[in-house]
């Protein structure tokens, strides 16, 4: 009995230890374009932040009216490259998951930033036809609110604007 319960323990110890898989080529991929992209705002690099975006690509922003094409986020953005610095959006955790036949997928992320604190991003990057490049279909900012102040928050959003 007492040899079982140690080969039990030893189970159970060994599988939540297992270090989590390598990235896959894809995902590896993926991050370095979106690593890539927050990297160009924080350089006011216009020209190679946009090359990221797919051709029919949405930004939404934190504001509800915040729904942009691409050329529509960029005349919106460009004032912000122009002084020489966008914005500056930090991954701190990722997941993607990406469909069978690895031409689309979708992902996730927490980001440090220095203007509106902890933010998620999530959005679908679709890897171009044309030359194999993952691109940015659709990416879609969010400020994280702790459920316990959401109370708090709501009061804020339904008062009238000052």
């Amino acid at each position: 009995m007492r040899a079982c319960l140690i080969l039990a323990a030893a189970t159970l110890l060994s599988s939540c230890t297992k270090a989590a898989p390598p990235p896959t080529v894809a995902e590896t991929e993926i991050a370095r374009v979106l690593d890539d992209w927050h990297d160009a705002a924080a350089h006011a690099d216009e020209e190679r932040y946009f090359r990221h975006f797919a051709r029919a690509a949405v930004f939404l922003g934190t504001d509800a009216t915040e729904r942009w094409d691409v050329d529509a986020f960029r005349k919106y953005a460009h004032p912000y490259f122009q002084k020489g610095k966008a914005w500056s959006f930090k991954s701190t955790r990722r997941g993607t998951t990406i469909a069978p036949g690895s031409s689309i997928a979708w992902f996730d992320e927490d980001l440090a930033t220095e203007k509106l604190g902890p933010c998620r991003g999530s959005g679908v990057v679709v890897r171009d036809p044309t030359d194999g490049v993952w691109r940015i279909a659709q990416y879609n900012l969010t400020v994280t609110i702790p459920n316990e102040r959401f109370a708090e928050v709501r009061k804020v959003l339904e008062s009238p604007a000052p």
